[in-house]
């Protein structure tokens, strides 16, 4: 099994006219994910690699029966195209785009996130600023290598995607496979959580082993903690990125910056070893250290 996207999950493309979106849909396509549309406002009639094209996510869904989205439109749409996924009925919709404000972020949380348990339809956004999901040999929603994976027992959470690659090429060397890899994002607010997704593996059957890739600023390492000790019964590994970063200085991604004591590496190591955690000291040791308690 695997967790959110299978062999039968249904994608519509979104932006898929655009540079970004025509060569990732490409590589999905030739990896086998089942790209049944896209969308693109003003283009539809069109076909992008025989993928029919469409105005309207609604339109889209109607037609083709997608499960799935992926956003590759630039950061001034992508707050606009999130919600038209949601409203469009899909269960997941992954976003590619970097550099939407925060500010569009806090209202998508507070608009969609927030009440989604309310909702009929529940809905699951993965990103932005992410290299998306994968469950390997079945489906690959996003912009990451899919030679490096391989089928198997590791379900794979992190905030880097660099890093998720790094952790994901030591594991297939070593003969370990994975059973889903998901991005989710670098930026301060994120559609899906650590959390979320700790949950989801631990109730997969196919998932003996949870790997967690967190960096520095922000809490959610923390928050992490607290659910592994209350409902997490599987092993998890981890590494932190960011041991030597200054207290101030953003380190690549939004979110990867220290305000505090709480949001160094080293403090969420500790957190993260109290909670039971098998912790990598170097990003060169992560495939060992799965590997150890597997």
């Amino acid at each position: 099994m695997s967790i959110l996207i299978d062999r039968n999950t249904q994608v519509i493309v979104q932006g898929i006219t655009g540079t970004h979106g025509s060569f990732h849909a490409k590589q999905m396509l030739e990896y086998g994910t089942r790209i049944v549309g896209g969308v693109t406002p003003g283009k539809g009639g069109g076909q992008v690699e025989g993928i029919p094209v469409f105005n309207r996510m609604e339109e889209a869904v109607k037609e083709t029966g997608a499960d799935a989205s992926v956003i590759y439109v630039p950061a001034q749409f992508a707050a606009d195209a999130i919600r038209e996924a949601f409203s469009s009925g899909i269960r997941l919709t992954v976003c590619i785009t970097e550099g939407i404000p925060a500010l569009e972020m806090a209202r998508i949380k507070e608009e969609i996130l927030a009440p989604r348990g309310q909702n009929l339809t529940p809905f699951t956004l993965v990103g932005p600023n992410c290299p998306g999901i994968i469950t390997p040999g079945e489906c690959k929603i996003g912009i990451m290598p899919g030679y490096i994976h391989k089928r198997g027992p590791v379900g794979v959470i992190s905030r880097s995607g660099t890093l998720t690659y790094e952790a994901v090429w030591q594991l297939s060397s070593r003969g370990i496979g994975q059973s889903t890899c998901i991005g989710i994002g670098g930026d301060p607010i994120v559609g899906t959580p650590f959390v979320d997704l700790l949950e989801f593996f631990e109730k997969d059957p196919e998932t003996k082993v949870i790997l967690l890739i967190g960096e520095i600023g922000g809490s959610a390492e923390e928050e992490a903690c607290e659910v592994i000790q209350k409902k997490i019964s599987k092993p998890v590994a981890a590494f932190i990125a960011g041991e030597t970063a200054p207290p101030g200085k953003r380190m690549g991604h939004a979110g990867a910056i220290i305000g505090g004591n709480a949001e160094r590496a080293r403090d969420k190591k500790e957190k993260l070893r109290q909670a039971g955690v098998r912790v990598a000291d170097s990003p060169a040791r992560i495939g060992e250290t799965v590997r150890a308690i597997l």
